[in-house]
């Protein structure tokens, strides 16, 4: 429990950290840019339609449709874009080693 606790708090340090700074916001934009340019946002746009299509517009609600649309959201998210804002992250928490 104790390692779990410090992993929590560790996170939630990181966290605010990351929302201090500004980064937080700055990596998220990185992103929302990058999943845009290899067309991850087109193709999770086109499985909400087929999703939606298969199952008819008035038997699908937003939860169902994000519960449908997450794991697969996840999985196309590329590995070079994973690992730019892993190592954006790491260098971040290099600059602040007061962590």
């Amino acid at each position: 429990v104790s390692k779990m606790n410090k992993d929590a708090q560790m996170r939630a340090t990181i966290n605010q950290k990351l929302i201090e700074t500004g980064e937080r916001e700055r990596l998220k934009e990185l992103l929302r840019a990058k999943l845009i340019e290899c067309g991850w946002k087109d193709q999770l746009k086109a499985h909400c339609k087929d999703v939606i299509k298969e199952k008819g517009l008035e038997h699908v609600t937003v939860d169902d449709l994000v519960a449908e649309i997450t794991p697969k959201g996840r999985a196309l998210v590329p590995d070079s874009v994973k690992k730019e804002l892993l190592q954006r992250i790491r260098t971040f928490l290099a600059q602040h080693t007061s962590l």
